[in-house]
């Protein structure tokens, strides 16, 4: 798929393939991820058995934009300001979840949820389709240190446990910087991709 100008039709084949419960490998700003749709238990437990995680991982919801962020978290006027000058870009953000969150994707103790608006043009297309977010988490197999970078290689490696992968070349291999917000200063978690210096 072309990064710069996706094919609508694909995009469409892509968002339906999701909404009957696909499991997709596809690109971002940052690296390659996991998602599916946002209420989907069967995603879920596959990308927790594909990555082995437990259930304290954060999952993160893959916004289009602000508005559709949120619906989905707390923000107050401060955090809103923070996040507005690093969206969209390769930042996920821990912020406390609104009741639209399924509570199987809020961490169980601290009712939080990541969320980022990504800057990818395939990624902004298929979250246009799709018309809500994808439940979202980072393509970083076990025993690796680095996402893999090419949709060839993600097909090759994973294309008994995934339904599509959405290949659109080469990826980078830094995953998204995480802040939390949640206590209401700024926590970086993970450095990554995203610039941490505004938030230090």
């Amino acid at each position: 798929m072309h990064p710069d100008n996706p094919q609508p039709r694909t995009i469409g084949q892509i968002a339906d393939s999701i909404r009957a419960d696909a499991l997709v490998a596809y690109p971002t700003d940052s690296c390659y991820a996991l998602g599916c749709r946002l209420g989907s238990r069967d995603g879920i437990d596959r990308i927790r058995a594909i990555r082995k995680l437990d259930d304290r991982h954060h999952f993160t919801l893959v916004c289009q934009d602000f508005a559709q962020l949120g619906q989905f978290v707390r923000i107050d006027n401060d955090v809103f300001r923070a996040i507005k000058a690093s969206t969209p870009g390769s930042y996920t953000f821990i912020l406390p979840a609104t009741r639209e969150v399924p509570r199987m994707l809020q961490h169980p103790k601290k009712k939080t949820v990541g969320v980022r608006i990504p800057d990818h043009v395939v990624t902004q297309a298929l979250l246009a389709e799709l018309g809500e977010p994808l439940l979202s988490s980072t393509l970083l197999l076990p025993g690796q240190d680095e996402p893999m970078t090419q949709g060839w290689e993600i097909k090759d490696e994973l294309d008994h446990v995934l339904d599509a992968v959405v290949d659109s070349g080469e990826c980078g291999t830094e995953p998204t910087t995480v802040v939390d917000f949640s206590g209401g200063e700024a926590e970086i978690v993970r450095r990554g991709a995203g610039d941490t210096s505004r938030f230090e």
